[in-house]
């Protein structure tokens, strides 16, 4: 595969001593590990229990759809 690099980063790699193709590589690799990195923990606002309390406190008042309501077709309109 062969991508035209923009004329301002062949000039910003050249000041960095390194040909353009190096240089984005660099740039994808510096990316690729960042973007690994752990994310720290999220302390939960809530306990699970509260959690479900609060999602099933009026569930009595959601209305049953019938099956036909989620036809199997409907979850696969963007696939052949």
């Amino acid at each position: 595969m062969t991508i035209e690099i923009p004329e301002d980063v062949a000039v910003t790699a050249q000041a960095h001593g390194l040909t353009a193709e190096s240089y984005v590589q660099s740039l994808i690799d510096d990316e690729v590990r960042r973007i690994r990195l752990p994310l720290p923990p999220v302390e939960p606002k809530i306990s699970m229990d509260e959690f479900i309390q609060e999602m099933s406190a009026h569930s009595d008042k959601v209305p049953q759809l019938p099956d036909e309501a989620f036809p199997q077709e409907s979850f696969y309109k963007e696939h052949d």
